[in-house]
This record gives C-alpha cells, structure tokens and sequence, in this order.
C-alpha cells in the first residue's frame, strides 16, 4: 500500500508532501491544475516510462521518494530477495532527474538499475485508464487474466510440467535419430575398421616392445661373436681355469707359509664367486641372442601392421585398443538402434499424451471460467448504464505450449446486433472507461497487496453512471488501496479520503499544491464540481446529499 508521497522541484510542484491510507483517496481540481503532472512524479519513482523534461525551470534536479506498506506475503519481497536488496515492513523509493536528463534511483537506500525497479514497482502499483498500460487492453494479458480470475495457478503448473517433459522426450528422440542417421552414413567404415582392429588385436606398450626385440634381433649377430669370446675368456679355458689352478697351488703351499697365504687365497675366492655370476650373465645373454630369423620376420611384420593402422587412424599406436572399443560402441548402438527409437518414441507418445490430457482439463476450465466472467461483466454492465452491451471471452486454439493450447480474446459488442472487436477498438472513451472498470471489478480478489490508480475512469459520464462508476470503486477500495483522479462530484462523494489540486500564481510564477481537505472544505469543493466557479447554496446542499448517501 501507497504510504506517501514526497516531489521536490518536479515541473510546477516545489516541494509537496503527501500521505495515503488504504480505502478510495479522490483526487480532484480543476484542469491544469496538476494532477496529471502527480501522476507524473509517481510514475517517474516507480520508474515508468513517460515524459522526459520533469525537472522545474531553474532547478538542477528534481527527485521524488514514495514509501510503501509490504505485508508478510508480499510478492514484491521476492522481487527484493533476488535483487540482494535488505527487505523491511516499509519499502522506500526514491529517484533523482538531473537538468541534462540523467535518472538514479535507490530502494531502501540501495542504488538500482530501472529494470530492477520497474520490476519492483509491478507489484506496487496498477494504472488504469483509457490508456490503460497494465494489460486489460492487451490480448496479450488476457490469457493470464482469465487464468487469475479462474483460480487455474495448480492446472497451469501441471501443463507447464508436462510441456517440458514432451519437450525433452522429443529431444531425446531428435538426437538419438541424428545419431542412428550418422552412424548410418559410416556403417561400411566402422564395420570395416572394427574388423580389421579386432584381427590385429594390439595392446597397450605393443609396439613399445615389438620395436626394442626387432632392434634387438637386428643387432643380435653381431655382438654375439664378442659376447662369446668373452663367455670363453671366463670359463674354464680361461680366467676360471687359471683362477682354479693358482687357488690349488697356494693352497698346496699355505702350510708352510706361516699364514701369509690367507688373505690372498681369501680374495681368490670372493674373486670366483663374483667371476662365477659374471660367467652365468654372459651365458644368459648368449642364450637371449639366439633367435629364429624368422621370428624377425614376424616381429617386424606386426610392428609395421600397428604403426600404419595408428596412421591411418591419426592415433597413437597405444590408443589403437581404445579405439576399437569406441567404434565397437557405435556398431552396438547402430545394431540396436531400431529398439532404442522405439522405446523413445512410445516415451513421445506417452509425454504427448499426458500434455494433452492436462493441457485439455486446463482448456475446459477456461472456457468454463469465460462463461463465468462474462457473466459477472453482464451483471457489472447493466448499473453502468451498458446493459445493451455484449462483453464476450472468446478461447481459441493456439499452438501448444507451456501455458496451454488456448489464446484469449475479451471482446465487445455495444450494440445488440452490432460489430464484436477487441476493447481498444470498439468502445468510444466513456464506454471503455466502463468496461476496463467492471472488467477491473470483475478481475480483483480479495486480499489485493497493491495500490490501483483510476485516471478519470468517469470521463464521459454523469448523473446515475457516475454514481455508479464511483461505487464500483469504492467495493474495490474494500480490498485494496485505490486513488482515483475524477472530475465527477458522484464519485468524489464516496471518497475516504479527499486531496484538492489546485494552481498557486505569483506574477513570475505557477506553482501546484495538493491539500487534504476537511468536511467543510469537501463539501465546497464537491459544490464547485456540481456548479462551477460560482458556488451557490444549492450546489453545497446537493454536496452534502452525496457525501452523506455514501
């Protein structure tokens, strides 16, 4: 709820302060007196668009603060959370407009972007009029409007749910034919190349080896010449057998050399041990060497084989066996492809299904709940001196999608007989004026958490259609904050609350001022909009029926 007010050095407004309560708060005074330019500077805090040069002559800036009431379930307050802006019970606007049009604003002292606060404000204020911007002339809203006013939040929730489950098992269904497509294309190479891998089976480190054994076997004959003059040198027709000889002779001698025969007979045979397993490496090379030429053959042959298939598939010789299980893969899913479609189709089939079923529970609640609309429209009609007029919802089909399978048109007839069309186009002022006001009376609920404007809703009626119009915004008020800008005495009279704008002249300057006005002076001012600038008796006694026949 609107708590107040506060201009400062907007247009012809200095400095103007104002507080609201909840109930119908009139607006009234004289043309160009400035209540358009209030609307204005409410506008511009709430970050609506409008008009541009707001700042007063003479002024560097102008800046206007609104303050508002956010109850516990407020739906601004997710609006706040996802912004990172401190929630209170009190929210508080304020924006500045320099002279060369630069705009800032803050929530709660925190500095904002104009998206954020125009998203805020969604939530704070409704405008209504014969330029009505806030949806009730747009087909677009209509859909939405209807849903709201049918209590359809848990059937559009369900069709919203299985909309995107049929999206994704669609999906799911496209991308698995776009791969059977592509594995299609290349059957004949992958089955090709998982053969030729599977006959020729490398392993990981393969190749690794198969190239040290050729190298190996390559040079093989001829080290094993020298390999075996040295394993002769050490046997026993060498180094062992002189070894041997010299260990018998000293010992043969040791008796008699008093001990000095100890150590070195020690050392020959530490000597031997180590001459021993030096002999058994040698030999055991030896036997390494000895290779069939032909297995040089073989071992050259599949080196080559892995090397050129890894070519030829631009890998690595090690990442040949990974390969050959990928395109194994491939092959799987092309062979069972025609099972996997048919499981993901029947998954479409079963998703369409249940969109359809939600999505027609949802569409026959709506055409029950604009049977429903149009006649609480019919009934709102006929005080507002329009019970010739026809207000019809038309539901049509549309192409599917998360909101459902209809499209929403209110329409109108005037006239019995007569053409049907969109709002905007068939209704002359003072009958759109009526119908977006018992369109509007219609549309709210009970518990309403923001504030509703009515710019001269009243334009173009009077006498008992007047009256008419002001209690239907007076109901409204029951439920919700409501301001309304009216020329008309009828529905002044059944105002809360009562603001007369009026224009404040100097010889170099026009100033406007909003004053909250007594019981005495809303009677005068209630006479003066019953018979003009002359206030006469009657005109006040007839202010004073009004007031008090509320």
């Amino acid at each position: 709820m609107l708590r107040g007010l506060d201009i400062r050095d907007m247009l012809i407004i200095d400095h103007l302060s104002l507080e609201f309560s909840s109930g119908l708060n009139v607006l009234t005074g004289e043309t160009g007196a400035g209540k358009s330019i209030l609307l204005d500077s409410l506008g511009f805090v709430l970050g609506w668009r409008g008009r541009a040069d707001l700042v007063r002559s003479g002024q560097d800036q102008g800046e206007v603060s609104a303050w508002f009431d956010l109850g516990p379930s407020h739906p601004a307050r997710a609006v706040l959370q996802e912004a990172g802006i401190p929630i209170e019970d009190e929210l508080i606007l304020r924006r500045v407009n320099t002279r060369d049009g630069r705009k800032t604003a803050w929530i709660n002292d925190r500095r904002v972007s104009g998206e954020v606060l125009r998203a805020v404000s969604e939530h704070l204020v409704e405008l209504h009029g014969q330029h009505d911007d806030r949806g009730l002339l747009d087909p677009k809203g209509h859909r939405d409007l209807l849903d709201s006013f049918g209590g359809h939040d848990d059937m559009l929730t369900t069709v919203s749910a299985a909309y995107r489950a049929l999206r994704a098992a669609e999906k799911d269904l496209r991308t698995a034919e776009s791969a059977q497509e592509e594995l299609r294309a290349e059957e004949e190479f992958l089955r090709h190349a998982v053969d030729e891998l599977q006959k020729l089976a490398p392993e990981v480190g393969e190749e690794a080896e198969l190239d040290s054994c050729r190298r190996l076997m390559q040079g093989a004959e001829k080290i094993r010449a020298h390999i075996a003059h040295a394993a002769q040198a050490l046997g026993r027709e060498g180094a062992e057998g002189m070894m041997s000889d010299a260990m018998r002779w000293l010992d043969g001698a040791a008796d008699a050399a008093e001990g000095r025969l100890e150590e070195p007979l020690a050392a020959l045979s530490r000597a031997m041990v180590e001459l021993d397993d030096a002999a058994q490496g040698v030999e055991a090379c030896l036997d390494a060497l000895e290779f069939n030429p032909h297995d040089l053959e073989l071992a050259e042959e599949r080196l080559f084989a892995i090397r050129a298939l890894a070519r030829k598939h631009t890998v690595a010789p090690d990442e040949l066996p990974t390969l050959a299980q990928d395109l194994i893969a491939k092959l799987d899913l092309l062979d069972m492809g025609a099972g996997g479609l048919k499981e993901l189709n029947a998954a479409v089939a079963a998703a369409q299904a249940a969109y359809d079923e939600a999505a027609g529970v949802l569409s026959r609640a709506r055409k029950s709940a604009a049977q429903a609309l149009d006649l609480a429209m019919g009934a709102e009609l006929a005080p507002l001196k329009m019970e010739r007029a026809v207000f019809t919802t038309q539901v049509k089909d549309a192409d599917p999608s998360a909101t459902g399978v209809d499209q929403l048109d209110f329409v109108v007839a005037t006239n019995p007989g007569g053409p049907a069309g969109p709002l905007a186009k068939i209704a002359s002022g003072g009958e759109l004026s009526r119908f977006l006001l018992a369109l509007k009376v219609c549309l709210s609920r009970a518990g309403a958490q923001n504030t509703m404007i009515f710019d001269e809703i009243d334009r173009g009626v009077g006498g008992a259609t007047a009256d008419a119009v002001g209690r239907r915004l007076s109901r409204l008020a029951q439920d919700a904050q409501v301001l309304v800008v009216t020329h008309s005495p009828q529905v002044a009279a059944l105002g809360d609350r009562h603001f007369q704008v009026a224009k404040q002249q100097s010889a170099d300057m026009t100033l406007s001022r909003v004053d909250l006005l007594s019981d005495t002076a809303r009677v005068n001012e209630i006479a003066r909009m019953i018979s003009g600038d002359t206030i006469t008796t009657e005109a006040r006694a007839a202010a004073r029926t009004l007031i008090e026949g509320r």
